[in-house]
């Protein structure tokens, strides 16, 4: 709608323009704010990695035999009540 069909239909004129409702900032900020979001997912990343290579090591651990003889006998002790 333009600005006189808002004035016939009793309605405020329209003052905002597109550029208003975008924000806008310098072309450098924004690479610089980019830059830094990139750099955090960058390390966001490779935290991730190590974290799931961290557990993949210890999950192919060998269980210590003294640990599986104490699973044993809680076993045991369990099936004979």
């Amino acid at each position: 709608m333009s600005g006189d069909e808002d004035a016939k239909r009793g309605r405020p004129p329209r003052e905002r323009s597109a550029d208003a409702m975008i924000e806008q900032r310098p072309s450098e900020e924004r690479r610089k704010s980019s830059a830094a979001l990139d750099e955090a997912r960058l390390r966001q990343q490779a935290i991730g990695v190590r974290l799931r290579q961290m557990f993949d090591e210890i999950v192919n651990e060998d269980v210590p035999e003294e640990f599986l003889e104490i699973l044993r006998r809680a076993d045991s002790r369990s099936e004979t009540r």
